[in-house]
């Protein structure tokens, strides 16, 4: 056996050996690489005759070709392994049941807005809708809040860099209170000149901001406001309203009703709506829901009606702190946390 069949022979023993793509390019280095075992041959041919070159030449080339032939092969084979690993470790089992895919739902503030919404339409009120950014007009002024009036503190809310024609900074509304006054505004022009007026029956449902944040707080929330304007609205009509709301939110008329005095810029007089279950985990134990009032003067004036003519009632409950008590959750960031074991409980 000649010196070159020895070389493949070693080469070929090499190659097989190499347990891994790097070992084999580390084998490959040993023969073909700048320093390897063919490269050297090459090199000896320079002392060599014309005739001797060309038939050592023919052979050392013929080495080569042997080896790269037994290099691809190695090579092959390392893949087709490597491939065969990785189909056994993705396999898919055909004979398991298919996986489908879970069915969503609505989040609970989304059903408790639908709730209230079909409640209130039961009872004569439309759905208002509007901006999250307001004017400082529609979020304070309109409402008999001027600007500097310590009472704006209630609703601290969030500013937008931006200002409307009269120089006023932007906001992100407070309250949905705004929508009422847009509302109204846009009914009394409609029915402008007219003898007689439909009464205003509307409720404005949607997110609202303060820098507000605890467990029964958040500094986005959702509120209703409801709003009812006509020639003889009283509280009488307010108790009924929201009783009859209350009750049907809820499910039961084990509850009572209470109105407690309170202070609002908007309404005049204004008071705190309480409820107690009679029944259930809060049961004897009063708790604020809403706050509400007649509809001050000026704030009538301002949705374009005569203060002496319309009168009605007003109030707004926040959505989040509703459904916290039809639920059973304690913590109000619960939510907005985006936890799926706590929203899937709501399918």
């Amino acid at each position: 056996m000649t010196d070159l069949e020895n070389l493949l022979q070693a080469a070929q023993a090499d190659f097989a050996a190499a347990p891994t793509p790097a070992e084999l390019e580390n084998a490959k280095a040993r023969f073909l690489g700048k320093s390897g075992r063919v490269t050297e041959l090459m090199k000896g041919l320079g002392a060599l005759s014309i005739e001797e070159k060309k038939t050592r030449g023919a052979e050392i080339n013929q080495l080569k070709v042997g080896i790269e032939a037994a290099l691809t092969a190695r090579r092959d084979a390392l893949a087709a392994a490597e491939l065969e690993k990785q189909l056994k470790a993705e396999a898919l089992d055909v004979t398991l049941p298919g996986r489908s895919r879970g069915t969503g739902g609505l989040h609970p503030i989304t059903r408790a807005m639908e709730r209230i919404e079909a409640i209130f339409g039961s009872m004569g009120f439309d759905v208002a809708d509007g901006p999250e950014i307001e004017t400082d007009w529609y979020s304070f002024s309109a409402l008999n809040n001027p600007e500097n009036h310590p009472a704006r503190s209630m609703q601290d809310t969030f500013y937008v860099d931006m200002k409307d024609e009269n120089g006023s900074w932007l906001n992100l509304r407070p309250h949905t209170s705004p929508m009422q006054i847009r509302y109204a505004q846009a009914h009394a022009k409609r029915y402008a000149g007219q003898e007689t007026m439909p009464e205003i029956r509307v409720i404005a449902p949607g997110r609202t901001y303060r820098v507000d944040s605890d467990a029964t707080h958040s500094p986005m929330f959702h509120q209703v406001e409801g709003l009812w304007v006509g020639e003889n609205i009283s509280f009488k009509d307010l108790k009924a309203v929201y009783l009859n709301f209350i009750t049907a939110f809820f499910e039961t008329d084990q509850l009572q009703l209470r109105f407690r005095p309170s202070y609002f810029p908007f309404t005049e007089p204004s008071a705190e709506i309480d409820i107690m279950f009679e029944s259930g985990p809060l049961k004897g134990r009063w708790l604020e829901v809403s706050g509400s009032g007649q509809v001050h003067p000026q704030v009538i004036r301002n949705m374009g009606l005569d203060p002496e003519r319309y009168i009605g009632f007003a109030f707004g409950s926040g959505i989040d702190r509703l459904a916290m008590l039809r639920y059973g959750v304690n913590d109000l960031r619960a939510f907005f946390d985006g936890d799926l074991r706590f929203l899937s409980q709501f399918k």
